[in-house]
């Protein structure tokens, strides 16, 4: 099976080495490493890679956002812990007023100074 390295793989997909790096630091697309070390990008990693750039453009997400989800389905305790403060809030519902997002919003501020 053919593996890129990270300068091959940023040419295949269009992101750059630096974020390829950046991209393996938060967890969201690892690749192996060769016996001295080398980052090596298998096919289907590229095709990760290829997803996410589509994911951000077509859903106008950051890589913050989408991190964070990985933490969540990783992390038991943080996924917990959001539910249990998601259960106590009341999101309003999608095309909801203004007026109705800056009263969560309040609502959502006034709990967080409490705790």
């Amino acid at each position: 099976m053919s593996t890129y390295t990270v300068s091959q793989a940023a040419a295949q997909t269009g992101w750059s080495p630096r974020m390829l790096r950046y991209l393996e630091s938060t967890g969201l697309v690892v690749p192996a490493r060769s016996a001295a070390g080398y980052r090596r990008y298998e096919p289907q990693e590229l095709a990760l890679l290829r997803g996410l750039a589509e994911l951000r453009q077509g859903f106008d997400v950051e890589l913050d956002d989408i991190a964070f989800v990985v933490r969540l389905r990783r992390d038991a305790r943080l996924r917990a812990a959001v539910e249990h403060w998601l259960a106590g809030t009341a999101v309003p519902a999608e095309g909801a007023s203004e007026a109705d997002w800056i009263e969560w919003e309040q609502r959502k501020h006034e709990r967080l100074l409490a705790a």
